[in-house]
């Protein structure tokens, strides 16, 4: 009897073991393998301080994940000036008490949040093949989180700002910002016909309304799902820079390609992650989005897409967007 074993036999074997490998590197090393990016964005008044925001999204957070609390935690070690969080915090019935534990530094650190339809339902178990057909949906939320709980936390014991189809605004190390964003937009939650009224409101009534000869305002928007009409929207209303989160950077990467395999949204998949530059008609912003710190319990998974905090510092300079 013949002991040979066919050369295709012994293929599948080589790329089953590989996939068993990448596999067991995306769930139990590359997952909590967390990075800080950094980058720099012109868009002060030229005799502005420099600002350093922090940027957060998509933690996903269950109680037991006492490592990722722990590096958010370290993060206040970078004295940020202003956190912007891009939403999806919860990621658990009991994820809340995560959150607190992770952001608890942070107390007094000015601050804004938009959610994610995970700061509202609890995750799901889905069929990952269909995110290559376009953006999830079928929504059939089974568990209600904490959510009031949530505001509770980030608005009275950290002190941070809802843009939840709002907008607000800030004096920081003086200058003067204009923050503006919407509910989530994969959820069709985002009220983009408020918008325009939003941001004049808070305009006419911003403290520095009728002072002319303070430095140039910086407008800033926030939303958490990157869909093309809500960036349309956020630079048609002024935004220099805008921030976002949902897509995980695709979670799942080919090493070395340069664009997402998914996105989950219609953005293009070579801006579902990173630093780039958002055009709609003759108006430019940048736009920053996050891959993002965590995943669904269900999809424990990251591979050459590794979890990220931004900090990005503001600074004086001509815009001068390519």
């Amino acid at each position: 009897m013949s002991n040979h074993v066919s050369p295709a036999a012994t293929a599948l074997g080589a790329v089953a073991a590989a996939g068993v490998a990448a596999f067991a590197w995306g769930a139990l090393v590359e997952r909590n393998a967390f990075t800080v990016r950094h980058e720099t964005l012109p868009i002060l008044d030229p005799s502005a301080r420099d600002i350093t925001v922090l940027h957060i999204s998509d933690l996903h957070m269950a109680p037991w994940q006492t490592r990722k609390q722990d590096w958010v935690r370290a993060l206040a070690l970078y004295e940020p000036d202003l956190v912007i969080n891009t939403g999806d915090n919860l990621g658990h019935t009991d994820g809340i008490v995560g959150i607190k534990r992770a952001f608890e530094p942070f107390e007094g650190t000015p601050g804004v949040f938009v959610h994610g339809s995970n700061d509202y339902y609890g995750p799901q178990f889905k069929n990952p093949f269909t995110y290559f057909t376009g953006p999830s949906s079928g929504h059939r939320p089974v568990e209600h989180l904490d959510t009031d709980a949530l505001n509770t936390f980030f608005e009275d014991e950290l002190g941070w700002l809802s843009l939840n189809n709002h907008a607000r605004a800030l004096e920081l190390r003086g200058s003067r910002l204009e923050l503006f964003g919407t509910a989530d937009a994969h959820r069709g939650w985002d009220r983009l016909d408020r918008l325009p009224a939003n941001v004049e409101e808070m305009r006419e009534n911003v403290g520095w309304a009728d002072d002319p000869y303070g430095p140039e305002t910086v407008a800033i928007g926030v939303t958490h799902a990157p869909y093309r009409r809500v960036l349309d929207a956020l630079v048609t209303n002024g935004a220099d820079a805008i921030f976002a989160g949902h897509t995980h950077g695709g979670q799942v990467r080919v090493p070395g390609m340069a664009s997402a395999l998914v996105a989950n949204c219609d953005i293009p998949r070579e801006q579902a992650s990173g630093l780039s530059i958002w055009h709609h008609l003759r108006r430019a912003a940048f736009l920053n989005v996050s891959a993002g710190l965590g995943t669904s319990i269900y999809a424990p998974v990251r591979f050459a897409c590794k979890p990220e905090a931004v900090v990005v510092t503001l600074t004086a300079g001509d815009i001068g967007y390519s």
